[in-house]
């Protein structure tokens, strides 16, 4: 697997685009998901103290601002997009996949009892808003979570998720293509898309 880099989870926003000087300027300085993710990512890869020194508290004083609480560390692959900021918080345990959309209010987290554990999500993921996954589940490939939804069961590929209890409707393909408009480079999805573009309505 190749390494994790902030251009994978900038590409989420505006794809080629991503790369232009004053487009990586005004996401870092004025889109607080992406700040968040940058210094996530660069504090998750330090592994010198000298790094340490300098990116940890950037880390520390971005998740106070932003409210979002995802550890050091956490495993996310390419492409995170944090399309809103405020009060998300990710177990530190839990496993992500690539191009993982994840929006304002949403939590992912321990639970007790018969799914003690943490949740492994798959790719291609689209968390919407206030939506919880908690516990030992598993969410499949293309999943898409829907606003208030609450998660303590394992759902399929391909699936839309909705409501408290989480009711499960299957779809015959991808119910996050829509909100994936750019994938991160160097994924599965991105090669997809390249040779089968995303269709605009």
């Amino acid at each position: 697997m190749s390494k994790i880099r902030t251009i994978h989870d900038l590409h989420r926003y505006e794809g080629e685009a991503s790369k232009r000087f004053f487009v990586k300027l005004r996401y870092f300085f004025f889109t607080p998901g992406y700040t968040f993710t940058y210094f996530f990512r660069k504090a998750s890869a330090c592994s010198n103290i000298f790094g340490k020194i300098l990116y940890y508290p950037l880390f520390h004083i971005t998740k106070v601002i932003t409210g979002i609480q995802i550890p050091i560390g956490t495993k996310i692959g390419k492409g995170l997009k944090i399309g809103h900021f405020g009060t998300i918080v990710v177990n530190p345990q839990a496993e992500i996949g690539e191009n993982f959309n994840i929006a304002q209010g949403c939590l992912i987290g321990n639970a007790l009892g018969k799914r003690k554990g943490v949740p492994k999500i798959g790719n291609n993921v689209v968390m919407s808003a206030n939506s919880v996954i908690i516990g030992n589940v598993t969410i499949g490939n293309n999943v898409l979570i829907a606003p208030l939804s609450f998660v303590n069961i394992d759902v399929p590929d391909n699936s839309i998720v909705i409501g408290n209890p989480a009711t499960i409707i299957p779809r015959d393909s991808s119910p996050t293509s829509k909100y994936i408009v750019f994938p991160a480079p160097e994924t599965e999805l991105f090669a997809l898309r390249k040779e089968q573009p995303l269709e605009s309505n």
